[in-house]
């Protein structure tokens, strides 16, 4: 089950370097905590594409000595869990297509709030969609004819469409990072001598040794060929900041720069303000790891309380295993942490993660501390409860499935079967990261879409497809019409 809401995606880009499929590869690597779904590197040679794609880790997609086999100076990669379209190969990502504009690719880390309109708009127009992914949208969007010049096409796509996005586009001759107007997802610049590259956080700037230059800004693209690095407003009118605040409560890797800001010392931070908020008398300060490590080292050093890493995390466990029998019911929730009991056992503890979704982990955790001696579990949370899911990109369950949004602190407390619970403030979320409130969404703590979203528009749509899609497998005699019409 899934108890901490899924990463998104990661996206890496090169142009001019004659390794760009391998620095890709690595870069990749470094954003393997993104997406551990699938992944896939197109690289261009010459301006042939070459591409390979497939599902699992980027170590397991790319085993074999498949890299060698991607040539080229420029290359785009992807890492993917999926938000929007299910989980299959044909989804996995960067997309191609090659159309009357010429070979293009794309890597897409978001989620487009009107995609359910545009897929509808550009069907009806006579497109044909291989993926059931939104990035596909775009593609389509940039292929069709009109206003001749890759910016102009560019523009027209970009202004087409709504909501979160970071995008790694590669055409034969150029590549080009596009942030959305609002900054919802993070996209960096570096470089490594005289190449370029594009990436959704500067941990994978740091692995293949990349300088990291600026931020690509909310609105913006940039373009980058054989003449340099061109950058383009495509939103000259302003729109509010509206960046994912979670990438500092959970997302993004401790060793990575969001908008100038440490993620590490961001959630120390975090933790100090949830000292400060919500104080209580213990003996020790254990974290959840790994997410809930910094947060916890930072309520300790606040509280002046011993910090132990009384949770090991196996780091070996990969996504799939056995299920579990009768004899090990707790399997799932042990493999990959064990406790330490020596270091809690007659203790007051204070138990510090980044969220609860829906509490299922938290409540094995208390449950592990309490089996084990603890004398007291107290519970403190270094973000606000989660009462809004995310349309955004982050898959947060509906509001149905969010703990805090159908239960009160008590509630949940008694249910975690801890002594107390406690969130960290609004307020001190934002304190801790230095920057304005106007900066960020905040929508799953309070429900104000930055971009306004209407689900019942989709249902409507999505209702007419399956329509549309159930007619035709009674005109084909029963058949699955999707099966029929590969």
């Amino acid at each position: 089950m899934q108890t901490h809401p899924r990463h998104y995606c990661g996206v890496f880009g090169v142009y001019g370097h004659p390794n760009a499929a391998e620095l890709a590869y690595y870069g990749l690597f470094a954003l393997q905590h993104r997406g551990q779904e699938s992944a896939g590197i197109v690289a261009c040679d010459g301006g042939q594409f070459r591409v390979h794609r497939g599902m699992g880790l980027v170590s397991q997609v790319f085993a074999g000595g498949v890299l060698s086999g991607l040539r080229g100076s420029m290359a785009i990669g992807h890492t993917r869990y999926s938000t929007t379209g299910s989980s299959h190969l044909r989804n996995a990502q960067p997309l191609t297509v090659d159309c009357a504009r010429g070979q293009l690719a794309i890597a897409h880390n978001g989620n487009l709030t009107n995609a359910a309109q545009l897929r509808e708009e550009l069907e009806n127009r006579g497109s044909i969609f291989q993926t059931t992914v939104d990035s596909e949208i775009i593609l389509h969007l940039m292929a069709q004819p009109g206003l001749e010049g890759q910016e102009n096409h560019l523009l027209r796509a970009i202004r087409r469409i709504e909501g979160a996005y970071s995008l790694v586009i590669m055409t034969e001759q150029e590549l080009i990072g596009v942030r959305d107007p609002h900054g919802f997802r993070p996209l960096c610049l570096g470089r490594l001598g005289e190449a370029w590259v594009l990436a959704s956080e500067t941990c994978a700037l740091d692995l293949i040794h990349a300088r990291h230059e600026r931020d690509v800004e909310p609105g913006e693209a940039v373009v980058i060929n054989r003449h340099g690095l061109r950058s383009v407003q495509l939103f000259p009118e302003h729109r509010r900041r509206a960046f994912c605040i979670f990438e500092y409560v959970y997302f993004s890797r401790p060793d990575s720069i969001l908008a100038g800001r440490s993620v590490y010392k961001v959630r120390v931070a975090m933790g100090r303000e949830l000292a400060r908020e919500r104080p209580v008398a213990a003996d020790v300060v254990v974290p959840v790891p790994d997410s809930g490590n910094c947060a916890a080292l930072g309520y300790a050093m606040e509280a002046g309380l011993p910090f132990e890493m009384a949770f090991v995390r196996n780091h070996y466990v990969g996504r799939s295993f056995l299920q579990p029998s009768q004899l090990i019911r707790d399997f799932n929730v042990r493999v990959k942490l064990n406790l330490i009991r020596e270091l809690v056992q007659g203790r007051r503890v204070v138990i510090v993660d980044d969220s609860i979704v829906r509490g299922t982990t938290c409540k094995a955790r208390v449950n592990n501390l309490k089996e084990a001696g603890a004398r007291e579990v107290h519970v403190r949370v270094s973000c606000p409860p989660h009462m809004h899911p995310c349309v955004y990109g982050i898959d947060f369950p509906d509001r149905r499935h969010l703990m805090a949004a159908n239960h009160s602190v008590d509630e949940i407390c008694r249910y975690l079967n801890a002594d107390s619970l406690a969130y960290l403030s609004r307020e001190g979320l934002i304190r801790a990261t230095g920057l304005p409130a106007d900066s960020f969404c905040l929508a799953c703590y309070d429900g104000v879409y930055p971009v306004p979203y209407d689900p019942a528009t989709d249902k409507t749509i999505i209702e007419r497809r399956r329509a549309r899609v159930e007619g035709l497998g009674e005109a084909l005699g029963g058949e699955d019409p999707q099966i029929r019409l590969l």
